[in-house]
């Protein structure tokens, strides 16, 4: 268990506090790029701060402070110009970097433009990568967008989806490292929520965790399998600080504030055979509903399974009540390593996993137990009997409620209709 304080350290997201802190040392996914198209504006709110991205007519990405500085109108509904994005209620327009660049009526007033000159608004960097927005809310210089292998990979559909979930991020991120609860929320859990007594899935014999430089790693042995199975001599990717990678998709807990966290969700499907070459014109983004029209938690797919435990520990877990047993010994070590990440920054040094290093940031590998299948592909009718793979063609298994229509780009870019 944790004391009050510590709980309190690693929960507490925004400005000046230690997490808040050692979360802006990070790139972390806001938005989609396919999202600005309809609307070049979207207002955004990350570790406590509310903001506004757009994208002006230039094609350049700004992130700045949701109200003007004149009056503090919401500049959710300015509209973007040639550089720039003007606030619709006297004018006033703001530049990617956050300067005041138009002040209509007072410009008329003011040649010298000193009001102008002197008005500034907060802003942060943005990149666009793998139909994902960037942003950057710490210090300079900033580290490297990390260029994650996966995401030059060829001849594949992506989709990415949002989730806006009521709970502090680190709940979420804590499941990252927790094996066991495979066995029961989705394999024994989601076996009961079909009516279906047992038998229940094989039970975890053996887990591992080890460290690497972008995170960490578990391991894990199941009745039925041995110590050659790639989820023991690989494992899965508790990625640092505030992602999970399994393989062929990343899952991103970002926070909101202290009490809510946006999940990102980007998900490559692997054409098959048949179907390549495969170029994805555009990365359609959605956002995946949580509940039923009854008001009740969705429970049928995997994330959904996720956030009800992660809700369910309230809006910030209380983490003096809880007693850790042998199969937590992976939250154990991420919470030590993110206290030593925030004496790190305390005393001026950089955390873990960071990218300075162009050499470092070219297509970077991650421990991946399906590199090959991904990466060299399979024919429509390996898909149809390959265990996993085959339950993607009827469903996109991670969360409900996928559009019909990504569901139809899907169904043509995997050649069944």
């Amino acid at each position: 268990m944790l004391s009050t304080e510590k709980n309190r350290t690693l929960t507490q997201v925004g400005a000046g506090t230690p997490m808040g802190e050692l979360l802006r040392r990070y790139w972390q996914p806001i938005a989609a790029v396919s999202e600005l198209e309809a609307n070049p504006v979207k207002p955004v709110r990350i570790m406590g701060e509310d903001l506004v991205i757009y994208r002006d007519l230039s094609g350049t990405y700004g992130l700045i402070e949701r109200h003007c500085k004149h009056r503090a109108a919401d500049l959710a509904y300015g509209y973007v110009e040639k550089c720039g994005l003007r606030c619709h209620y006297h004018g006033w327009t703001y530049d990617e970097k956050g300067a005041c660049i138009a002040q209509p009526f007072e410009e008329k007033f003011d040649p010298q433009e000193r009001l102008k000159k002197r008005i500034t608004t907060t802003a942060y960097p943005v990149q666009e990568k793998a139909g994902l927005l960037w942003a950057y809310l710490g210090p300079a210089p900033a580290p490297l967008l990390p260029d994650w292998e996966i995401f030059s990979w060829k001849n594949g559909f992506v989709q990415i989806v949002f989730v806006e979930v009521p709970c502090n991020w680190l709940q979420a991120q804590e499941n990252s490292i927790d094996p066991v609860h495979f066995e029961w929320m989705h394999d024994n859990w989601k076996l009961r929520l079909e009516g279906n007594p047992g038998p229940y899935a094989p039970a975890h014999l053996k887990l591992g965790f080890d460290e690497f430089d972008y995170g960490f790693v578990y391991k894990r042995v199941r009745e039925g399998a041995h110590e050659q199975d790639p989820l023991w001599t690989v494992g899965r990717v508790c990625l640092w600080p505030n992602g999970f990678f399994l393989g062929e998709h990343f899952e991103w807990r970002v926070p909101i504030d202290d009490e809510n966290m946006l999940s990102v969700t980007w998900s490559f499907i692997r054409v098959p055979k048949e179907a390549e070459p495969y170029e994805q014109k555009r990365i359609p983004a959605w956002t995946s509903p949580i509940r039923d029209s009854s008001g009740r938690w969705i429970t049928s797919h995997v994330v959904n399974q996720d956030i009800i435990a992660w809700v369910g520990q309230g809006a910030i877990a209380d983490r003096t009540r809880e007693n850790l047993g042998a199969s937590d010994r992976g939250i154990s070590m991420l919470r030590k390593q993110l206290f030593k990440d925030i004496d790190a920054i305390a005393d001026g040094k950089d955390p873990k996993g960071l990218i300075r290093d162009p050499a470092r940031n070219v297509r970077v590998a991650l421990p991946n137990i399906g590199r090959k299948l991904y990466t060299e592909g399979m024919t429509l009718a390996q898909y149809r009997e390959h265990p996993f793979w085959k339950n993607l063609l009827g469903d996109f298994r991670w969360h409900y409620g996928q559009p019909d229509e990504v569901r139809r780009e899907f169904r043509r870019a995997m050649g069944l209709e």
